[in-house]
């Protein structure tokens, strides 16, 4: 076939490609910017899309030995994944940029761009198995499984992907690296929210949203506990940084339970009180065969697997927990998995609207 690799510059991408054209594909690469301002260089192992991560898709594209563009998708991103993360937050949420960007730009925007010049398919470095049989499944490294942001493809996208480093572990895949010259090898993975180098996600909001001052109250009694200076700087289950004037009685920790933009106002309290049962969600793609199903399901970027009933309708999803999960927090993705031996399948996906406790466990 003929194909696109997308090459960020890093070493799973690299590999993909070099795979991919080792399989006897026709492979172009394409470095995607996505940054409006790209830097020079990144700060260790923190932000993507900069100067100096073009350059390395580039080298990696001579060495392999295809034809190489940089694609400006700066708009796009900017328009898809950074403005819908700062409304996310500002409504109450807490949303994946990760999952948005293979939504919204890699396997949309990128994806019908390479179909309209006449690609067959995108080549990507995502950890996680396609096989023939059409099925997305767990990769063979469950540390760096990716299956969860990639739950979010429809069909007809699926149909059009090529994961090739789904059946390697991330040790082989340097070692590959190495093995074919590729200067990548020992190149640190980008971590945490690409488009916010620094890793101040309170701050990068703040500079977008501004100060908007509000009350932090218990969610048992009402009482103003503190202050904030944003409700989006915080997330459902977050411990820390909270800054509560007043002690709990036990003195025992709190949490944030949920977060009302309509009252700007954070409400807390103990560990148990996050504990949910029952899970809601919208938008569902779904894959499975039937919409009653008793299967796994993932509640956030690596997270634990729950037991669960899922039901799935055309515009909702409600998943019934076998045991209380806690930190379910809307605008993250619930991710159903059929248990496999051969690796766990995705059957589908929503985006989490609530979370709620209807039943009482011991």
């Amino acid at each position: 076939m003929r194909v696109l690799a997308a090459m960020s510059g890093g070493v799973d991408s690299a590999v993909a490609a070099a795979r991919a054209r080792d399989a006897g594909h026709d492979v172009t690469g394409v470095h995607l910017a996505l940054a409006r301002n790209p830097q020079t260089f990144r700060t260790g192992a923190r932000g993507c899309c900069t100067l100096e991560d073009s350059r390395d898709a580039r080298r990696a594209a001579d060495v392999i030995g295809i034809p190489f563009y940089v694609w400006d998708m700066a708009e796009e991103f900017h328009d898809s994944v950074v403005d819908d993360f700062v409304n996310e937050y500002a409504a109450g949420r807490t949303p994946n940029p990760c999952l948005r960007c293979n939504e919204k730009i890699k396997f949309a925007a990128v994806l019908d761009r390479a179909v309209a010049l006449g690609f067959d398919a995108v080549v990507t470095g995502h950890h996680a198995r396609l096989g023939a049989d059409g099925l997305l499944r767990r990769s063979v490294d469950l540390a760096k499984d990716q299956s969860y942001v990639l739950a979010v493809l429809t069909r007809a996208q699926l149909d059009r992907a090529i994961f090739p480093l789904g059946d390697s572990t991330k040790e082989r895949v340097r070692a590959e690296a190495a093995e074919r010259g590729l200067a990548v090898a020992d190149k640190p993975d980008s971590h945490d929210i690409c488009f916010i180098a620094d890793g101040d996600t309170r701050g990068f909001l703040e500079s977008r949203l501004g100060s908007a001052p509000g009350d932090i109250v218990d969610g048992r009694t009402g009482e103003r506990l503190g202050a904030h200076n944003g409700a989006y700087g915080f997330t459902v289950g977050q411990r820390k940084g909270l800054d509560l004037r007043v002690p709990a009685a036990d003195g025992r920790p709190r949490y944030v339970l949920s977060i009302t933009p309509v009252t700007n106002t954070v409400t807390v309290g103990p560990r148990e009180d996050l504990e949910v049962d029952v899970v809601t969600a919208d938008r569902p793609i779904w894959h499975g065969v039937d919409t009653r199903v008793d299967c796994e399901v993932q509640l956030r970027a690596h997270g634990e697997v729950v037991p669960a009933s899922v039901s799935v309708a055309s515009d909702a999803l409600v998943a019934t927990l076998t045991s209380p999960a806690r930190g379910v927090a809307a605008g993250q993705a619930i991710v159903a998995y059929q248990p496999d031996p051969e690796g766990d399948i995705v059957l589908g996906s929503a985006t989490i609207m609530a979370g709620s406790r209807v039943s009482s466990h011991a």
